[in-house]
């Protein structure tokens, strides 16, 4: 009997997968959506916050800071708890932690109490992508590993703009004090998806061997594990990776608005909807990323969508068109494809990389470490701007992040295709940068 062909075509890794790896796909996506649209939903409400509240611009970014610093924190523990109790048993509580903690933001009466409560929110914010994408990851073909964690990746331009509807559309169709408060309370509905995930059942065979072994050899792994020797190299080039492509990333993306009025001459509200059409052009460029990832290697496409994305900031930036619509609607939305793209490979990427006893704790530090520290970035922008136009600043810093994030891909092994192994297998491959 001739064996059946795998299935090449475009869908071809999903028609492949079985019931249960479909479900988590979909739960995975849908609650990176709802987690991008938490998150970003904040940014997009500081103007009515700091009117309803009384807060200054300072503290409104002091609020977002510490929130993503709490993600990096929130995110290396929740990544080792994955390790020590289970994948779909913590995804449950991040998934729950960061709803229940979104729908609290909208009680919040001053500065103080949003701070503590923005704060404990990013802590789950922080570990649920890193959690999901290495169920997920676990569970999917190492052929096809690159395009499920690519789709998912895509369900971030989604949530962006999702946000962007509750802080416009939705905020504006209430009273201004109550608006931003109901953007807020529709954040619980993520914590539905707790009940399209099996506690225990949805960990995938390879977690499960890890696990036995482990409890065979009397062994724990850990919370620092992953400084230990022969993976302090991983986990450092790793972080230095996502640091930056998001500093990078946030170094144009969090200005453009103000870089369209103040150097384009636009209004605001337009401003916000080039920026929405931006999001169009990212839910592409993670598809497109995903296919060529596993075609071309991890690295590969890291390189690939780093140069695109800054040639295309310096054009979006630099070029002649002022505030044509005609030409900054069509050149944004391909500038977009790179910005959201990037981000596509780091879930199958970092789950190669890591061996299955630490992949969630080293998966979720070195993406949120990266997140945190990219802050300093978008500190900078404005630092930079004081000697130089806004625009020009952006860039500068946007070439300092993606010159950061090529270095480790010269250093980091390649690992697309590679069956996920344990902490002994791995080290036999020897698979240490």
């Amino acid at each position: 009997m001739t064996p059946e062909k795998p299935d090449r075509s475009l869908f071809g890794w999903y028609r492949e997968a079985d019931r249960k790896t479909r479900r988590v796909f979909w739960t995975c996506g849908a609650g990176w959506v709802m987690d991008a649209a938490d998150a970003q939903v904040y940014q997009y409400l500081i103007p009515l916050l700091i009117t309803s509240l009384g807060i200054t611009l300072t503290e409104a970014g002091s609020i977002a800071s510490a929130s993503y610093f709490a993600a990096a924190v929130g995110g290396w523990l929740g990544g080792w708890l994955c390790d020590r109790f289970g994948r779909a048993r913590i995804l449950q509580i991040t998934i729950l932690w960061f709803s229940v903690f979104s729908f609290l933001s909208g009680f919040a009466e001053t500065y103080e109490q949003m701070l503590v409560i923005r704060v404990l929110h990013g802590i789950g914010f922080g570990a649920e992508w890193a959690v999901g994408a290495v169920l997920l990851g676990e569970m999917i073909n190492p052929r096809h590993r690159g395009k499920a964690l690519g789709a998912v990746q895509a369900g971030a331009p989604i949530g962006s703009g999702i946000a962007a509807l509750l802080a416009g559309p939705v905020a504006a169709s209430f009273d201004p004090d109550l608006g931003w408060r109901v953007a807020f309370w529709i954040g619980l509905a993520p914590a539905l998806l707790i009940f399209f995930i099996r506690r225990g059942s949805d960990d995938a065979e390879v977690y499960k061997l890890a696990r036995a072994q482990q409890r065979a050899e009397n062994r724990t792994v850990s919370l620092g594990a992953i400084f230990g020797p022969g993976m302090i190299g991983v986990t450092m080039l790793a972080s230095m990776l996502s640091l930056g492509v998001q500093g990078a990333a946030y170094s144009v993306a969090n200005y453009l608005t103000s870089f369209m009025t103040a150097e384009r001459g636009l209004t605001q509200g337009v401003a916000g909807y080039l920026v929405l059409i931006n999001s169009i052009g990212g839910f592409f460029g993670c598809i497109t990323n995903s296919y060529i990832s596993d075609l071309a290697g991890r690295r590969t496409v890291f390189r690939i969508f780093g140069f695109g994305f800054l040639v295309m900031a310096s054009i979006y930036l630099f070029g002649p068109w002022g505030g044509n619509l005609w030409f900054l609607v069509p050149i944004g939305m391909i500038y977009g494809f790179f910005q959201f793209g990037m981000y596509a490979s780091f879930g199958p990427y970092f789950t190669e990389l890591f061996p299955t006893e630490m992949r969630g704790s080293g998966q979720a530090f070195a993406y949120n470490s990266g997140r945190a520290g990219a802050a300093l970035f978008i500190l900078g922008v404005p630092l930079v701007a004081q000697f130089m136009p806004l625009s020009a600043a952006m860039a500068t810093l946007g070439i300092v992040g993606i010159i950061c994030a090529l270095i480790p891909t010269l250093i980091l092994p390649e690992t697309a295709g590679r069956a996920l192994s344990a902490v002994g297998e791995q080290n036999k491959a020897g698979n240490r940068p």
